[in-house]
């Protein structure tokens, strides 16, 4: 086992995803059996008292990993000397906010915290935002942690692709380990494209392109696109909550991958600073098809084959984003 422990702050600690992750990180399935933690844990004031139930039901996991666990409502503290960190903690949607009003609520968040990032945190530190609006999110979050390299800021949208993987595992009559490649372009929200133009699954110990296997162009083109899409509306709906334990799983994955790689031959979904790959505007947060190096450095797979439909898709997603940017942006201030 490693010595040294490495210091992961989650904020938003005592909500509902949260309380999934926490257990996931502490165990050691993101960052390794043999990995110590000291679990770094940031909530607002008036949550103090929850979070000290959330530090008791660590403590009684008796988890052997865990070397330490800080709460807190202080940035500075949470923040400091940090390694890995998830960003859960966002203002969400009321009904009856226009999308400029919760750009601007998260701004206020992401604007401190980016500045907390930049001073207290280490300058390798690989930070994932979950909290919605996450792409422009994490935009803003850079934007003011600039000594932190912009490759070290990354969205999710590891749960759209554990998604569309399970839709086409399902339709495929396989399990969900089965399908690879599936990727998800563009925002984390209902104007994604999920693309399994370049996908695969393996029946019968072969790999078969997933348009070649389901043979159904308007399924894949239309009724799976808008499952994926609408996906974590249709869970509001059934459980009067959103989406939790899903998406604790998906942000232990991206970061499992991030940390460790990814393996031969296959790529994952990551919400990354574009550079200008296949179109797509520079300066957005955009979700695009990524490997990882042991070094733990993405980068963006080239080369791939966009027709027509994947193209509109891929622009109709950006488009939504630079206007996010730009809302966002203008409640900046500086």
């Amino acid at each position: 086992m490693s010595t040294e422990p490495i210091r992961v702050l989650v904020t938003g600690a005592a909500g509902q995803i949260a309380y999934s992750l926490l257990y996931m990180i502490g165990k050691g399935d993101v960052f390794g059996p043999n990995q110590p933690i000291i679990l770094h844990l940031l909530d607002i004031p008036p949550m103090v008292g929850v979070l000290e139930g959330v530090v008791m039901e660590l403590q009684d996991c008796s988890l052997p990993l865990l070397a330490g666990v800080v709460p807190t409502a202080d940035e500075s503290v949470a923040f400091k000397d940090v390694d890995a960190v998830f960003m859960v903690g966002a203002m969400p949607r009321k009904e009856g906010m226009e999308r400029k009003d919760l750009l601007a609520a998260n701004v206020k968040i992401f604007k401190s915290q980016g500045k907390a990032l930049d001073t207290h945190a280490r300058k390798n530190v690989k930070v994932l935002v979950v909290g919605n609006p996450a792409n422009t999110n994490a935009l803003i979050c850079s934007k003011y942690a600039p000594s932190i390299a912009k490759e070290n800021f990354s969205a999710m949208t590891r749960l759209d692709q554990n998604r569309a993987q399970a839709q086409i595992a399902q339709h495929s009559g396989v399990a969900n380990s089965q399908v690879k490649n599936v990727i998800i372009w563009g925002n984390h929200s209902s104007t994604q494209f999920p693309d399994v133009r370049h996908a695969s699954v393996v029946v019968g110990g072969k790999q078969v392109k997933v348009y070649k296997l389901i043979k159904n162009d308007d399924f894949l083109k239309n009724e799976f696109v808008n499952v994926v899409q609408k996906r974590g509306a249709a869970v509001i709906a059934a459980r009067k909550l959103s989406s939790a334990m899903s998406a604790a799983k998906a942000a232990g994955d991206h970061m499992k991958d991030w940390w460790n790689g990814t393996a031969p031959n296959t790529w994952t979904s990551m919400a990354v600073y574009s550079d200008g790959s296949y179109g797509v505007p520079t300066d957005v947060v955009y979700s695009f098809p990524v490997t990882i190096g042991s070094d733990r450095n993405w980068k963006i797979v080239s080369g791939l084959e966009i027709d027509d439909f994947a193209r509109e898709k891929m622009d109709a997603t950006a488009k939504e984003l630079l206007e996010e940017r730009e809302e966002a942006l203008a409640v900046c201030q500086d």
